[in-house]
């Protein structure tokens, strides 16, 4: 007994092109969205006296001290407060890069589409 399978499945060249082709655009939608993500910035504030931006790279590109923050004699406080800052923006960076990648691919794990980081 020979298996059938249901309309659009298996079988043909034309099917197999198609699949390539939906395979190219989705990368290049990749490429572009993997742009787009590169070039947004996240902030995020630590103890209400540290902000740190970022881009989607990961790069730093602006800290602000409220002059209240710093204190000579507990510097350590200062380097926590900044350090907890830049952690936070870079977690919403890959949370908003991941999340944009899954709403491309379906959820789909495909190679070569999931190394945004």
């Amino acid at each position: 007994m020979k298996a059938r399978l249901p309309q659009g499945y298996g079988g043909g060249p034309g099917n197999m092109n198609q699949m390539l082709k939906q395979a190219q655009k989705m990368q290049e939608e990749a490429g572009r969205l993997q742009e787009e993500l590169d070039e947004r910035e996240y902030t995020a504030v630590s103890g209400g006296m540290v902000e740190v931006t970022i881009d989607g790279t990961h790069h730093l590109r602006a800290i602000h001290i409220q002059p209240e923050a710093v204190d000579p004699d507990d510097v350590e406080m200062l380097q926590d407060m900044i350090t907890a800052a830049f952690n936070e923006a870079v977690d919403k960076a890959v949370t908003t890069a991941n999340e944009e990648m899954q709403k491309l691919t379906g959820g789909l794990n495909l190679p070569g589409m999931g190394g945004l980081l």
